[in-house]
């Protein structure tokens, strides 16, 4: 009796720190955040005089609108909205060619689907900083830039989510196939109808992965895009830092920092179950 007791106490114990280290952690990461939604609804001179208050100020709409509907070179709404364009774009269609591409090498036969497999897989090892420069000049050529098609299209490849859609589908028992194939249930057929259902959780996984992806994107829109009304929120925000001289408006930075960083909390808050359940049926 006296054993058990000390086994419970010292689970009980080992709980109490598991959730004090947990609290800990989670104030360390979000203390920046909250430093930088409070400067957001402060007046310049309260940030740039120590010490920075840590409560917020009563700016908060002026500093809010000025960053939606003002910004450096385009609003900020505008940016949020082509930012989200191409998040979306992008992953959504990562994960329509990904589960095509799968689906041929799993559910079809023909020479050299290893081969090809393994020529997608290996693309893993040429991020876009490497093919950045053929890439742009195919994009130039077809006239596409400055343009959504643009931003999306040379993206939408994903050999990482054609490897993991193949895992998967490797393990839908073949007798589905064969009982699909005896209703004489042509191959699409039985994509739409058996194999889309079966990945739902999957795809949900997949999708807010490669939505943050999409929206983090810096590089290549910064080297496609020269009208300002096509600028993300990422290059946006690089921009309002000032150069030489120049002073820095804190308040509508901070602001439209909190502001790039709404969408893709929302799409992870809305997809989570979905994410974690994707991410656990990956892991069988």
């Amino acid at each position: 009796m006296a054993e058990a007791q000390g086994m419970v106490q010292k689970t009980g114990a080992h709980l109490w720190i598991t959730h004090v280290l947990m609290i800990t952690g989670v104030l360390v990461i979000f203390f920046p955040i909250w430093l930088a939604f409070v400067a957001s609804t402060v007046t310049q001179p309260e940030i740039v005089s120590p010490p920075m208050p840590i409560l917020p100020g009563d700016h908060f709409w002026e500093n809010y609108k000025a960053a939606l509907f003002s910004g450096v070179n385009v609003p900020v709404a505008t940016m949020l909205i082509n930012s989200l364009l191409m998040a979306i774009g992008i992953a959504i269609g990562k994960i329509i060619i990904s589960l095509l591409s799968a689906f041929a090498i799993v559910y079809f036969r023909f020479p050299g689907r290893t081969f090809f497999f393994w020529l997608i897989f290996i693309t893993l090892m040429l991020p876009v900083e490497v093919r950045i420069v053929p890439t742009y000049e195919v994009v130039a050529s077809f006239g596409l830039l400055n343009s959504y098609s643009g931003l999306i299209l040379p993206l939408i490849a994903s050999a990482t989510a054609t490897f993991l859609f193949r895992q998967f589908f490797m393990t839908i028992p073949d007798e589905l196939a064969e009982a699909a194939r005896v209703d004489g249930a042509k191959p699409m057929r039985f994509f739409v109808d058996i194999v889309l259902p079966m990945s739902r959780t999957n795809i949900a996984a997949l999708f807010v992965i490669l939505f943050i992806y999409g929206w983090n994107q810096y590089l290549w829109p910064l080297l496609i895009t020269t009208d300002p009304e096509m600028n993300t929120i990422v290059m946006g925000i690089k921009q309002m830092f000032p150069s030489g001289d120049d002073v820095a408006e804190w308040p509508v930075i901070m602001a439209t920092s909190i502001l790039a960083m709404i969408p893709p909390v929302i799409v992870v808050i809305s997809m989570q179950k979905l994410f974690v359940r994707g991410l656990m049926d990956s892991e069988k």
